[in-house]
């Protein structure tokens, strides 16, 4: 007779099974192998503390950061045509959008909200990376347009946030119709005197980046962002060379005049609302009121060393 299985069992299962850990709740930093726990992260706003590493953003995270005391309204999501070319690789298109707006809670790659940043009124536009590589098909492009177009309507600028990985291959010819009407758009705003800021994020890559992505009055990159039209891996097949260390990150970029500045996430808002006040001729009191000081309390008087009335006299 084996007493530990026919008495013991149960108190040894209960002693030595396994806890359900949930998933995600340690992060790796890609740079240093550091572990930092997801609250933290979170709290820090997806920005490594230690290596300063900047992580991929949900839209929701990002429009939360970038907006006063992190309230927005969100634009409606248009309504498009759902798999127009009934495409199938190894699985349905239609079931790959299914498992994506289960995952990100999204209707589409592309979120569109507007609010202040700092006092000032912006329109801004949203890739969410999880949401199929935050590619570019046809309900993306129609909320970039509607969100442009919106932009318009309140006389405000817009800020864009790409990071994609191109466009949306399920959609065929139909994701790159997408590029032609997305510049067309830009040059509306432009001809209607509003500013137009990009803020190129990791990775920003493919249709996107020939595009809507580099089209900005001012170019912003995070530090360390992927931003390219062709891979690293494919060029260096392509022309059998090696390229150069950082090739195709933002700090390259900024080297070689492709964009205006680098800027850590912590300060996005406050340069925005800078560029953005310039950009409008902006005074600073017109951006974000600034409440009256009050009056200075009267200092206290000491009766006994007050001069009386008349004295001296």
């Amino acid at each position: 007779m084996n007493w530990i299985t026919n008495y013991v069992r149960p108190k040894i299962n209960s002693m030595l099974g396994r806890r359900e850990v949930p998933e995600n709740l340690w992060i790796k930093c890609p740079e240093t192998g550091e572990m930092v726990f997801h609250n933290d992260l979170e709290e820090n706003h997806f920005v490594i503390p230690a290596s300063g590493y900047h992580m991929k953003m949900s839209a929701e995270a990002r429009l939360k950061h970038i907006f006063d005391e992190g309230k927005y309204d969100l634009l409606p999501s248009p309504k498009v045509p759902q798999d127009p070319l009934k495409f199938r690789d190894s699985k349905k298109y239609v079931d790959r959008l299914r498992d994506s707006r289960t995952k990100t809670g999204l209707e589409d790659a592309v979120v569109a909200a507007h609010g202040t940043v700092k006092g000032v009124k912006i329109v801004a536009c949203v890739h969410d990376f999880a949401f199929m590589a935050g590619s570019l098909g046809i309900a993306a492009g129609e909320a970039i347009i509607q969100a442009f177009e919106a932009a318009i309507e309140r006389k405000c600028p817009l800020v864009m946030f790409p990071a994609s990985g191109g466009a949306r291959m399920q959609e065929g010819i139909l994701s790159l119709m997408q590029l032609p009407r997305t510049t067309v758009v830009v040059e509306m705003l432009k001809e209607a005197g509003l500013p137009y800021i990009v803020v190129l994020t990791n990775p920003t890559t493919g249709g996107v980046s020939a595009s809507y992505a580099m089209l900005g009055d001012v170019h912003l990159a995070e530090p360390g962002a992927e931003i390219c039209f062709a891979g690293k891996r494919v060029i260096e097949q392509t022309i059998r060379e090696k390229l150069p260390e950082g090739f195709q990150t933002s700090e390259y970029l900024l080297d070689h005049g492709m964009i205006d500045m680098v800027v850590h996430r912590h300060d996005l808002p406050d340069t925005l609302a800078r560029l953005l006040r310039i950009l409008l001729k902006m005074d600073a009191a017109e951006a974000a009121p600034v409440s009256e000081p009050e009056p200075a309390a009267p200092a206290p008087v000491n009766e006994a060393e007050a001069e009386p009335a008349g004295a001296g006299q």
